[in-house]
């Protein structure tokens, strides 16, 4: 059973995974912010809640949906890994999202293609690449995989 819609494009981010002189790989990811706002979008509010525990040294987080049949929380948890700009925080988000993801948002993540822009359509100097990408348009198979993507740079289309 399919609990969540898929992705819209702006709830979509990218990140620029490999750098080579050739071009940079593209990776797409959400937020944990989308990731609340899609609970509350599906469930309300009050109709899901998470929390966070530390089993030998590693940081968890959980989200609970409300079983109305059960009359109970149902837990899903994973644990976390830090970021590079704010450790603590992006270990507890990393749990969050990948708690989620056991729910099923954003599964349809990890059918995107790859995604390489060639070095003559980005800006990269010393190794290090200094363009924002964006998704400006998605699609998905009737399976929920994506199909077509178009992503852009500072507001003009790439590919």
């Amino acid at each position: 059973m399919k609990l969540f819609r898929t992705l819209h494009a702006d709830e979509i981010e990218c990140r620029v995974s490999r750098i080579t002189t050739k071009g940079v790989v593209l990776l797409l990811y959400k937020t944990a912010r989308t990731d609340a706002d899609l609970l509350d979008e599906t469930f309300s509010p009050t109709g899901w809640k998470n929390d966070f525990k530390i089993v030998d040294g590693v940081l968890y987080g959980g989200v609970a949906l409300y079983d109305k049949d059960k009359n109970e929380w149902i837990w899903k948890w994973d644990a976390g890994t830090e970021s590079n700009t704010e450790a603590e925080k992006g270990r507890a988000s990393d749990a969050f999202k990948r708690a989620g993801f056991k729910w099923g948002l954003g599964r349809e993540l990890y059918s995107a293609p790859f995604t390489f822009v060639p070095a003559s359509k980005c800006n990269i100097e010393n190794g290090k690449c200094y363009d924002n990408f964006e998704v400006m348009d998605i699609d998905y198979t009737p399976d929920e995989r994506i199909c077509y993507l178009r992503i852009g740079l500072k507001g003009i289309t790439v590919f």
